[in-house]
């Protein structure tokens, strides 16, 4: 049985890092996919949260492969923007190979920031969000399948 985002949205910090520790990086997107974000894992808010989120602030990203880049999907409208550079690299979580989405050279509002993925399913990636060296947020990417 494939894991699902609302399954996602369920789970426990502890089993959120697990399964990425578990999961391999996966091939580097490509194309459009819709996001969500994972804020208070495990608690009675996380589905509030993310809909929240989606609705007003983050749709999702946007990945050009061949060029290794993408585009985060914001505001109400989808406003491509807030470009990352995308490549293969170790994990801080595990020191494993992830796929590192880094915006320390492409967006003067997000150079602080770094995500990293693993895919989890087919067409379904989790993330971890970086600022700094400090861990803020989980999130998925699902791809059209």
């Amino acid at each position: 049985m494939a894991i699902t985002v609302p399954d996602l949205l369920k789970m426990s910090q502890a089993q959120l890092d697990e399964m990425f520790t578990n999961s391999p990086p996966g091939e580097i997107p490509n194309g459009e996919a819709k996001g969500t974000a994972i804020v208070a894992p495990g608690t009675t808010y996380t589905e509030e949260i993310a809909e929240f989120v989606n609705h007003f602030a983050w749709q999702g990203k946007t990945f050009d492969a061949k060029h290794g880049v993408l585009r985060n999907r914001i505001l109400s409208f989808g406003l491509n923007a807030i470009i990352a550079k995308v490549y293969k690299g170790p994990s801080w979580l595990d020191g494993k190979e992830c796929i590192v989405l880094d915006y320390s050279e492409t967006s003067l509002l997000a150079h602080w920031i770094r995500d990293e993925i693993r895919l989890i399913a087919p067409g379904l990636y989790l993330g971890k969000v970086y600022w700094g060296k400090k861990r803020l947020i989980d999130f998925a990417v699902q791809f059209p399948t």
